[in-house]
């Protein structure tokens, strides 16, 4: 067998392998606060479907739906930072789409993971002329491992 060929194939295939799968998943808060603390890009994707749906504070099916959003910005706060008894780290990120029954509306999403790696997800359609709520959706996760789908998942770019 020629070992310098087959040691240069097979670093020619992990180099590939690691050059597909580059994004390292996040499974715990410090890690996400962390990363975002030496300014890493990091990506939320959301698995809707395994979160708790609440609309009006009634718990609802949840639909197989998957979301997601770069994290552009955040904020940090601290227990009893503002009369929040756990630490939990903010995003939000607002676009505009064009929904099949409200034609162009504001698509605003935001996100809080706490410490305990609960995680709630505020999902909404305004109106962008008169700025009414026209969803307004909570659904209610935890971030997920390699072993359990939780509804959210945190990548590291």
């Amino acid at each position: 067998m020629n070992f310098p060929l087959l040691f240069f194939l097979f670093t020619i295939l992990s180099f590939n392998l690691y050059a597909q799968n580059d994004s390292r998943l996040l499974t715990s808060f410090s890690e996400f606060v962390s990363a975002l603390d030496k300014g890493k890009s990091i990506t939320a994707i959301f698995h809707y479907g395994k979160c708790k749906l609440l609309i009006d504070s009634v718990e609802q099916k949840s639909p197989e739906v998957k979301g997601g959003m770069k994290i552009d910005e955040f904020e940090y706060f601290p227990a009893n930072s503002i009369r929040n008894p756990v630490t939990y780290l903010a995003f939000s990120k607002t676009v505009l789409i064009n929904h099949s029954r409200h034609g162009y509306v504001w698509n605003y999403v935001k996100c809080r993971v706490y410490e305990n790696r609960k995680v709630e997800i505020n999902a909404r359609y305004v109106d962008p002329k008169s700025w009414d709520t026209l969803m307004n959706e909570t659904f209610l996760g935890e971030l997920s491992t390699s072993f359990e789908d939780r509804g959210v998942y945190l990548y590291l770019d």
